[in-house]
């Protein structure tokens, strides 16, 4: 059943990340190189990749020490819920997709932050409880921050409304960065948690 799932979660996921990019070339408002640009720019995008890179590394087997690292899987369940998270609180009553958009839109955001939830409750392990690698995996969203806001600085683009310090200025952008960061953070530290004192003791059991 575990491979059937990765295989599952590898399709959809690749599926929807490839999807995207030819919509936004088949939508573009900027050149070929700059909507690439802005297409790695999305949080969403760059997140659900690594949840397909680490569907890819079980299906083939591939060695990877970055998905072997203690806490990866977790780090990884927190940082798509998140992207899932944002979404329902602060874009989806802005925009509204219709046809292949709301499909792939969907998966992104909805459908594979929650499949990817499923698969950690039902695989992970004590070695992915790890309190210690919170700050090394805290890393991933310091780094994309510092990329938006210099990117933003010049080119004046910015992926996301709550960090368009052009619209909603300096200090606004700034607490809104603030709190999705303590929210990350927080919502690791509760799955690290949850799975220490539930899931990885059934999950032991059951292995």
């Amino acid at each position: 059943m575990k491979k059937n799932f990765e295989i599952i979660g590898f399709i959809i996921t690749w599926l929807a990340v490839i999807a995207q990019l030819i919509l936004m070339i088949q939508n573009r408002q900027a050149d070929i190189a700059e909507t690439v640009i802005r297409f790695i720019s999305f949080f969403t995008i760059l997140t659900n990749t690594l949840v397909a890179l680490y569907f890819s590394t079980k299906v083939f087997k591939l060695s990877n020490n970055l998905f072997r690292r203690n806490g990866a899987l977790t780090a990884i369940t927190t940082f798509i819920l998140i992207v899932g998270i944002v979404y329902q609180i602060t874009l989806r009553k802005i925009w509204a997709p219709t046809g292949l958009q709301l499909i792939v839109n969907e998966l992104l955001h909805t459908i594979i932050p929650l499949y990817f939830l499923v698969y950690w409750i039902l695989y992970s392990n004590k070695s992915d409880y790890n309190y210690k690698q919170v700050l090394a995996w805290i890393i991933y969203p310091i780094a994309y921050l510092i990329f938006v806001f210099t990117r933003g600085y010049y080119s004046n683009y910015y992926p996301y409304p709550f960090l368009n310090i052009s619209e909603i200025g300096t200090r606004q952008a700034g607490i809104n960065t603030v709190i999705i960061f303590c929210a990350s953070v927080c919502l690791m530290l509760l799955l690290i948690f949850i799975g220490k004192h539930f899931i990885g003791l059934r999950n032991s059991k059951e292995n």
